[in-house]
């Protein structure tokens, strides 16, 4: 397919972080962009701002004129769309063609020098600093991002032509139609098990992805995967490690050692170890191209975070409002950590909402180990996504399995009321699903109170 040859693209399942992103390219090198998303969202919101239109009904008539000319337009679906569909349906019997993201990310990044980011975690952090120190440092990148990044307001940073950064995803082995120059693998942990079955699979398509890069000495891993390529580590022998780490003022101060020097007193914002890593590797895949590490440490103090990635919503004397994204217990013990080091004398309530009847399922005791490390743990119902309900598997069961007392689940409606109550002075939202709605209200709720 060549994308010269495309005037239109129609996005089924627009509103995804990942399809938005993409929307966002198309329209911004002048393609017409359309495209369908089953609700409402701020992200949405966004787009039709910036002049995408979107509709929320599936009919095959909400199709404008030009979509509908097979020979330039370009379909792209998300891998969540139902059989049902009405449009998808239309699309396939009508013999147009269609992409699912990943392929189109591959035809991108075919003819372009490309950054992968691979990992069950920590994917859409690593990727926003490395295409921030990139694009500080004059790179013609463009990054495709999987989340919003505070700098930009956006899920995407540049309009280079001849350098990308993408995140590879593992689910449904999309990461597998990319062409990496240089790539990290950020986790290997057990995930999307409805797609692979098991552990052992999952770390098969990560060696497939890896193999993928070429030269070896571009592949870069955190110490103690088991991946013989480059490795980064926290006051290890990695071949580039972070030493002499401290805090100052919530920031983290830094050495890294490279292979040929050490580059001092670097600073930090994000918090928690594993930020530190994601930052490290930023840093190494960054070096390794041959940016220079003045301006690699000047990109690194200047990155401000991702929406829903440790998002401080409220930061004050007496009440601290943090939003993330985390939705498997690797992640969540991640969160903790972190705010347990910020906020080690607070009363902290976490607010989670598991992701999907299968994810659920499948860590049911990770999760319950993770969470009972909080203080006071709320637990809202499962958001479904694109998953139809598993008997026995509900939020009460997981709530049953939490070993702290100070537990409770609620309803989405009576979240508000009962943060209105709470005296807790740290507040933490945590999940991948429609929770990251709420959190304009929430932060208005705990703002008043503060």
């Amino acid at each position: 397919m060549q994308l010269d040859n495309i005037h239109n693209v129609y996005f089924i399942g627009i509103g995804g972080i990942g399809m938005s992103a993409l929307a966002r390219y198309f329209k911004f090198i002048g393609k017409n962009v359309a495209g369908y998303d089953r609700t409402p969202t701020h992200l949405t919101d966004e787009l039709k701002a910036e002049g995408i239109h979107i509709h929320f009904d599936d009919k095959v008539e909400l199709i404008e004129l030009p979509y509908l000319n097979k020979e330039h337009t370009l379909v792209v679906v998300t891998p969540a769309v139902p059989k049902h569909h009405l449009q998808w349906n239309y699309f396939v019997q009508n013999g147009f063609e269609i992409k699912k993201r990943a392929e189109v990310l591959g035809i991108i990044t075919k003819d372009t020098f490309c950054f992968a980011v691979a990992g069950t975690h920590g994917k859409t952090t690593t990727s926003s600093i490395l295409g921030h120190v990139l694009h500080q440092n004059g790179v013609d990148v463009t990054a495709f991002l999987g989340g919003i990044v505070e700098n930009y307001n956006s899920n995407i940073i540049g309009n280079g032509k001849t350098v990308t950064v993408v995140e590879a995803d593992e689910f449904d082995r999309s990461f597998l139609h990319l062409h990496p120059d240089i790539a990290c693998v950020t986790s290997m942990d057990a995930d999307h098990l409805d797609i692979y079955g098991n552990t052992e699979a999952i770390e098969e398509s990560f060696r497939e992805f890896a193999a993928k890069v070429e030269n070896k000495e571009h592949l870069f891993v955190p110490a103690g995967l088991p991946l013989q390529v480059i490795t980064i580590g926290v006051n290890d022998d990695s071949q580039f490690s972070a030493q002499n780490i401290s805090i100052d003022n919530g920031w983290y101060v830094f050495d890294v050692v490279t292979p040929s020097e050490t580059v001092k007193n670097l600073r930090f914002a994000l918090p928690g170890r594993h930020n530190l890593t994601n930052a490290l590797l930023a840093f190494a895949m960054a070096y390794t191209y041959g940016v220079a590490a003045e301006g690699i440490a000047e990109a690194l103090q200047s990155f401000r975070g991702v929406r829903r990635r440790f998002s401080y919503q409220i930061k004050k004397t007496g009440m601290v409002y943090i939003d993330d994204y985390a939705h498997h217990p690797t992640e969540i013990n991640a969160v903790h950590q972190a705010v347990t080091e910020l906020y080690p004398d607070e009363k902290v309530l976490a607010v989670f909402q598991p992701h999907l009847f299968s994810r659920t399922k499948d860590f049911a005791e990770g999760f319950a180990k993770s969470l009972s490390a909080f203080e006071n743990i709320v637990l809202l119902d499962i958001y479904p996504a694109r998953e139809e309900p598993i008997e026995g598997v509900t939020s009460q069961w997981l709530l049953d399995m939490i070993e702290n007392p100070e537990k409770r689940l609620v309803s989405k409606a009576d979240l508000i009321p009962l943060l209105k109550m709470t005296d807790a002075k740290v507040v933490v939202t945590i999940g991948a699903g429609d929770i990251g709605e709420m959190v304009p209200e929430i932060k208005r709720v705990l703002d008043e109170k503060a």
